[in-house]
């Protein structure tokens, strides 16, 4: 049994991985660092038109929620018109001066891509779609940083 196992995963074919952010043409990894960082600062300059451009019309942005009596695998859910009206609102308006973001693309195939967000109060996993030349967010999976405790007198 476990010779027929061990062929198996022997002759099974390779599999070929993503390439890396390093491997993929600067001006690509650029276009896709363009559009997360137009979602984050448009978000923190509460401009919801650089925000807009930045999403697929069928973005779905989720939050794993901790607990919810009516669902099994909670999830708070956020759709691109959602998400701007709260920009427009300023929900995220922050000074320059405090913006404190980072930007990185993990994996780059063909059409499709992977990047990371981070600012001081949340970090956000990005699956961006390419579509002719343009990159946009199609979904974002999201969590709240802990908030730090004021220091002790």
């Amino acid at each position: 049994m476990f010779k027929t196992i061990l062929s198996a995963a022997l002759a099974a074919p390779t599999i070929a991985l993503a390439t890396p952010p390093q491997q993929v043409a600067p001006e690509t990894v650029k276009a896709i660092e363009a559009v997360a960082y137009d979602y984050v600062d448009g978000q923190l300059e509460g401009d919801p038109a650089r925000v807009a451009r930045a999403l697929h019309p069928d973005l779905a942005k989720r939050m794993v929620k901790t607990a919810d009596r009516d669902e099994t695998l909670p999830l708070r859910r956020m759709t691109k018109d959602e998400l701007v009206s709260l920009t427009a609102d300023g929900a995220l308006k922050t000074p320059k001066d405090q913006w404190d973001r980072q930007v990185r693309v993990v994996e780059v195939d063909a059409n499709i891509a992977m990047a990371r967000v981070e600012t001081p109060w949340f970090i956000d996993y990005f699956h961006l779609g390419r579509f002719g030349d343009r990159w946009v967010i199609v979904n974002a999976l999201w969590h709240m940083k802990p908030r730090q405790a004021a220091p002790a007198n």
